[in-house]
């Protein structure tokens, strides 16, 4: 029997899903409470090493920050813009352009005055606790309670450091403080128990903790570097 031909037949084509994004084996996590990328210095310049310390990002750069939120971007009114205000993107700045990066170091937006909003007013968060200075040492107060300065009892901590500092951050319960004690800096926490020991000549008061859980010090007053709340080296 002969086969007959089959006429208009209709062929239909079988649509692929949208190719899934294989995580990139270099962005280990070890400790999930630190970035995947963290900035770090080398010779004079900066680049993001994972939690192994090995450069993801070759050092390139003047400024290099956390992968954060812009808020400038995110309401930015050109609306193709503000994907790269996420904090899947950080801000980098080379040749005294600024620029942001993706996690493959690649750079994704170059930034420009027309395409920068106005950040939102945030509610802001009252800190409870402060520090006090008492017969030229420092301590610190819980504000609500605080009465009675000639009374140990009304100090969170008795004044006994050369300098304290609240540092930014999230839980203002539980913050994290930069002390001095014996010329050397630390990190303590309300409980007066030591974080990061008194083994560096400064701690920077910046935003490191809020942004990173990350402290940046350094030991000799020229080269900072990051610490973890268990004092490892970045």
């Amino acid at each position: 029997m002969k086969k007959l031909p089959v006429k208009n037949v209709t062929k239909t084509a079988v649509k692929k899903g949208p190719a899934v994004a294989k995580p990139n084996p270099d962005l280990v996590i070890i400790n999930p409470d630190l970035p995947v990328l963290i900035p770090k210095k080398e010779d004079g310049k900066f680049g993001y090493v994972n939690q192994n310390g090995k450069f993801i990002i070759k050092p390139e750069y003047h400024i290099a920050v956390f992968f954060y939120e812009d808020c400038n971007l995110l309401n930015s009114p050109n609306q193709k813009i503000r994907k790269f205000g996420t904090n899947e993107y950080a801000t980098v700045e080379k040749d005294m352009i600024s620029y942001r990066v993706n996690k493959a170091g690649k750079r994704v937006y170059q930034f420009k005055d027309s395409d920068l909003g106005k950040c939102k007013l945030e509610d802001y968060k009252q800190q409870l606790y402060q520090a006090y200075v008492l017969n030229g040492f420092y301590g610190i107060i819980e504000k609500a309670r605080f009465v009675n300065a000639a009374d140990y009892r009304d100090y969170q901590i008795y004044p006994q450091y050369q300098y304290l500092y609240i540092l930014e951050g999230d839980d203002i319960a539980d913050p994290m403080i930069v002390a001095s004690h014996n010329d050397r800096f630390g990190v303590i926490d309300v409980n007066n128990k030591v974080i990061v020991p008194f083994e560096y000549s400064n701690i920077k008061r910046n935003f490191s903790w809020k942004l990173g859980k990350m402290f940046e010090v350094t030991k000799d007053g020229k080269n900072y570097y990051y610490v973890d709340a268990r004092n490892k080296t970045y």
